[in-house]
């Protein structure tokens, strides 16, 4: 029988023996279970701390879409609770009178990774070393440099400045040299769907994700998966989620089964249009270096401009649904993210949801980390971050436009055929790639070679008009 595509895997949930044979599994509210002392052999839960038969229905559909054992896949309370989960029980307990445990991790990290990484040095429970782990080099001498490392984090592409790690590289390198060294990878941005880690030569020894993203897709609830390349490493992370009471509700289990079920659609359109949004921004927008101002930026991993753009295709199904610019002005950028004009963009923190969401991470998602070190490792402050949704691309552009012309960064002309960035002074065609071939999808969009088109032909000299 052939292997089933993952976008089917995690639609079926299969047979969850329940009594009365229903096709959705049942929510298990219940704490505490009756024990048979007769036949404990057959007693498979007691309490719902220890384990809860609709959090094993999404374990189960978790180890389906990473292609490992249904007790490689554990579901706790949130996407921090996973990463703390792991530290505890991998890397923290490393620890002796002569060694404190060494994390090296990459300069560009979600806020609440790196809040959770200090606390743990101001403990005295671990040291972290950061550096920019896109720069294969820098990780290199860094890794050497230091006595053992106990762990390394990764995450590709990097939030929010979509910096793409070789991940396959530095595993061959770290498992060569250091084959007891953990490695974890935060697979958030992209999700089991388009990347799975743990099946890379060599894998990694762990994959986390933040399931209140892509994998339920509404921002209804809070949780967080942890996918483990053995059966032992499962049974020590269990053991930490047993003892602190960290594993994921039964009614927030029941709501991700039911997300998970949808996640290649919503997935599919998400990426379509963060797709279409990054080459509208870059090139009718005019977001990328001119002579004028070089600090104007589009950064997406689907565009063929990113000059990482073949290596995360390299070990990646698609580009995700996350995307970045800069304006080349915080005021202008603080401006675009203030607008009232914004209707259908949510200014909040996050990503994954069916919703398109906006934010500018100095002043939200990236505000817990300390300006000078943001300032140290070359974060823009003029950064503005989308996360598209699933709503009709016309829309989403027309939206985000008039919130542009309302912070005095974009102008119209001729009834929107052209659109002048005033920072850069770019002058473009109003378009995206749709006006320009048939819609194919999303994965086609991304790895045809024959879809490559002259977007310098676009753009026009301010002179001719």
């Amino acid at each position: 029988m052939p292997i089933k595509r993952l976008d089917t895997v995690v639609v079926n949930t299969g047979s969850q023996n329940d009594q009365h044979s229903a096709s959705v599994p049942p929510v298990y509210l219940s704490t505490t279970f009756k024990v048979d002392l007769n036949n404990e052999d057959a007693q498979n839960y007691d309490y719902s701390r220890s384990g809860n038969p609709t959090r094993s229905v999404l374990q189960h559909q978790i180890g389906k879409l990473y292609r490992v054992p249904q007790e490689n896949g554990l579901a706790v309370s949130s996407g921090m609770t996973a990463l703390d989960v792991i530290l505890r029980g991998l890397v923290l307990l490393n620890g002796t009178d002569n060694h404190t445990p060494t994390i090296i991790a990459g300069d560009d990290l979600y806020g609440g990774t790196q809040r959770l990484l200090n606390f743990f040095k101001q403990q005295s429970h671990a040291v972290s070393v950061h550096v920019d782990t896109s720069d294969f080099e820098k990780f290199k001498t860094v890794f050497q440099s230091l006595d053992k490392v106990d762990c390394v984090l990764l995450e590709s592409p990097t939030n929010p400045l979509c910096k793409v790690v070789d991940i396959p590289r530095i595993l061959r390198f770290v498992k060569c040299i250091s084959p007891d060294t953990t490695v974890v990878v935060d697979n958030t941005m992209v999700s089991g769907l388009n990347c799975n880690p743990l099946q890379l030569n060599p894998g990694c020894d762990v994959v986390y994700e933040s399931a209140t993203k892509y994998l339920n897709g509404h921002h209804d609830l809070m949780g967080g998966v942890i996918i483990s390349k053995t059966p032992e490493i499962a049974s020590k992370l269990y053991f930490v989620i047993n003892s602190t009471g960290a594993g994921l509700s039964p009614m927030d289990s029941w709501l991700l089964v039911r997300g998970l079920k949808t996640l290649g659609v919503r997935l599919y359109q998400q990426q379509r249009n963060a797709m279409i949004l990054a080459h509208w921004l870059e090139n009718s927008c005019g977001f990328k270096p001119t002579r004028t101002n070089k600090a104007t930026k589009t950064r997406f991993v689907g565009l063929r401009s990113n000059p990482d753009f073949k290596l995360h295709r390299s070990f990646n199904n698609g580009p995700g649904a996350v995307l970045s610019f800069e304006t080349g002005s915080f005021e202008h950028s603080k401006r675009l993210v203030s607008s009232k004009k914004l209707s259908i963009w949510a200014v909040t923190v996050s990503f994954g949801c069916v919703n398109s969401l906006l934010s500018m991470p100095c002043k939200m998602s990236h505000a817990s980390i300390d300006p000078e070190l943001r300032k140290e490792r070359d974060f823009p402050e003029d950064l503005v971050r989308l996360c598209c949704g699933i709503e009709n691309i016309v829309d989403l552009k027309k939206d985000l436009l008039a919130a542009m012309v309302d912070a005095d960064i974009i102008e119209v002309r001729e009834n929107g055929k052209y659109l002048f960035n005033k920072l850069n002074k770019n002058l473009a065609v109003n378009t995206t790639i749709d006006d320009l071939h048939k819609p194919l999808s999303i994965y086609e969009e991304f790895y045809n070679q024959d879809l490559i088109r002259k977007d310098s032909e676009l753009n026009i000299k301010s002179s001719k008009l």
